[in-house]
């Protein structure tokens, strides 16, 4: 086995999304992820606790960028702004892969402990962008409520990308939810409102 090449990581959670889209993830067997990635088990077990966590190989990067973005845009805009800004950040991260996080997202919606794995990673993001804001002077409860909707709008602009026919620009799709919440907010009904 070619265990000294560059990018276990990478190709470990490849081959895990491969098989699990090809067999299904009940069916899958950590050995069988390692051998498709020309790696051993216990390489996997180097990068990944578990073979769920090799379908959410970027999410500590996900969280970190989004998180990132927001906190440094907090310096000089509104919370809100800032979170357009990390939402802007995180689909420059996404795009290109829409193949890739489609097949992923089927394997995800196949499998209950996945989706419950995926709203875990949520929940997480949203108490790391909560407690951005808060250091950045944002009180309670408005920093817990902007963290949820900063969420809320990743789902619904992300669900937009995923399920339709054309790809769409995804930083478009996120600030066309974040301004229907906008406008919910202030009184309004949406889009259907004009």
């Amino acid at each position: 086995m070619s265990r000294w090449e560059p990018n276990a990581r990478g190709r470990l959670a490849t081959a895990a999304l491969e098989l699990y889209s090809e067999r299904g993830y009940e069916q899958t067997t950590v050995t069988e992820i390692a051998k498709r990635a020309g790696l051993t088990e216990r390489t996997f077990f180097n990068h990944f606790a578990d073979k769920r966590e090799a379908l959410f190989a970027t999410s500590g990067e996900f969280q970190e960028l989004f998180v990132r973005s927001v906190s440094d845009a907090l310096k000089s805009v509104a919370p809100i702004d800032a979170l357009a800004v990390g939402l802007d950040a995180i689909s420059e991260m996404l795009t290109g892969q829409r193949d890739w996080v489609r097949t992923r997202q089927a394997v995800i919606m196949a499998n209950p402990e996945l989706q419950e794995r995926d709203l875990l990673k949520l929940a997480s993001i949203s108490a790391a962008l909560a407690d951005a804001l808060r250091r950045h002077g944002v009180t309670e409860p408005a920093a817990s409520l902007a963290a949820e909707s900063g969420v809320a709008v990743f789902k619904v602009g992300f669900e937009r990308w995923i399920v339709a026919d054309e790809e769409y620009d995804l930083s478009r799709l996120m600030r066309e939810a974040l301004d229907e919440l906008k406008v919910v907010t202030a009184g309004g009904l949406g889009a259907s409102d004009e």
